[in-house]
């Protein structure tokens, strides 16, 4: 194994520049294949003209982005524990792999997230529906935390969806610093495309891979070793 590591650390180099270039490398790679995972979103949302009408439509486009970023967070944790210059392979492998179980939990929360903003759309129209406001955000905030967390949990584990649906709602409160940083990442977001535009936001999937594996790493080791019989995640 340490004979494995130093082949590895030799393949990169042991400076800080060659380090450095390496992991600019990675994500340069990182953020090609996002783009690549992520093109039916791109194009939908070129379709799509910025009229709140549309919001619905726009949520349900961005479900590619969920299987993107759970292969994104496995790829940035795989490369973590083997520094080589083959990044591409790690995300390829996490995208296959869990391409159907990231869709049977990311599709109905895609779809909830749409109703909710249809809902928040037209309560003009009913009486008294303003006062429904606060309740929705909150919902769909309590939604994109939770999915943030599901993320985390389809990179690393190999539950059932079920049991991973029910450990990222337990872990909402518990792991308020996770779920905080959720939230950060969803206002980041939503600046970005209000005061730029969407793509940007998606020439920036690297860093939003990144940052959710790097705040993960203690809800990581708190599921492991509260909910798995060998405490070993997947890389």
């Amino acid at each position: 194994m340490s004979d494995t590591k130093n082949e590895m650390v030799d393949e990169i180099g042991r400076g800080p520049l060659s380090r450095g270039a390496a992991i600019v490398y990675r994500m340069l790679v990182l953020e090609a294949q996002l783009l690549i995972a992520t093109l039916p979103t791109t194009v939908a949302i070129m379709l799509l003209d910025r009229d709140p009408s549309n919001l619905p439509l726009f949520l349900l486009a961005l479900t590619p982005i969920a299987p993107a970023l759970v292969a994104g967070v496995s790829a940035v944790r795989a490369a973590s524990a083997t520094p080589d210059l083959a990044p591409g392979r790690h995300f390829s492998r996490a995208y296959r792999r869990d391409f159907g179980p990231t869709l049977r939990w990311a599709a109905p929360a895609a779809l909830a997230l749409a109703v909710l903003s249809f809902n928040l759309t037209h309560l003009g129209a009913v009486e008294g529906g303003t006062a429904l406001r606060p309740l929705i955000l909150l919902l769909a905030a309590a939604i994109v935390v939770w999915c943030g967390h599901m993320i985390v949990l389809t990179a690393s584990f190999r539950f059932r969806t079920r049991d991973a649906a029910r450990i990222a709602l337990a872990q909402l409160l518990p792991r308020w610093p996770f779920s905080l940083g959720i939230l950060s990442l969803l206002v980041v977001g939503a600046f970005l495309v209000h005061a730029a535009s969407e793509i940007l936001l998606l020439l920036l999937l690297w860093a939003f891979a990144a940052l959710l594996a790097l705040m993960a790493r203690p809800v990581i080791d708190d599921v492991t070793a509260r909910f798995t019989r060998d405490a070993a995640s997947r890389s």
